[in-house]
């Protein structure tokens, strides 16, 4: 497994930082941030180091993905939230402040003062729209591809 000595999380996985860990798997670790958004914020991270969903292996990617449906669960058991947001931030640009992959389950109240994070408008035009929906399907290969390879 790899890890980066330099990494606050790597670190948080080998035991050489303290943390409110809610859950420790061998394949994942939940904890509560430094400076939760809200209480109950939790971060769900991959034992290894991966730097971004790019490089994120389907193996990985399950064990991440069902880790982080099981605290979403345990959350609106114990906490009630009216609602939870799912976030998942790649590069400095999308607000990746720790370069080590980490989803973060957030559970929400009205008016729990985190606000909200899409803008109420774009200025995107049809062009724009259409030009971004053709690159990503040419880079798909098709809109109707199967997510699990060609059919057997």
């Amino acid at each position: 497994m790899s890890a980066d000595p330099d990494c606050d999380f790597c670190q948080i996985v080998a035991g050489d930082k303290p943390a409110r860990v809610v859950l420790r798997t061998e394949k994942v670790v939940a904890l509560f941030p430094l400076e939760p958004a809200t209480i109950g914020h939790t971060l769900v991270i991959p034992r290894p180091h991966i730097p971004n969903i790019w490089a994120l292996d389907d193996g990985t990617a399950q064990y991440l993905t069902e880790a982080t449906l099981r605290i979403a669960r345990a959350v609106r058991e114990a906490l009630n939230p009216q609602g939870l947001n799912i976030i998942q931030s790649n590069g400095t640009a999308a607000t990746q402040t720790v370069m080590h992959l980490h989803v973060h389950v957030v559970p929400r109240w009205d008016h729990d003062g985190m606000g909200p994070f899409w803008p109420e408008r774009t200025n995107w035009t049809d062009e724009d729209k259409d030009a971004a929906l053709t690159a990503i399907r040419n880079s798909l290969g098709s809109p109707d591809a199967s997510l699990h390879g060609p059919p057997h």
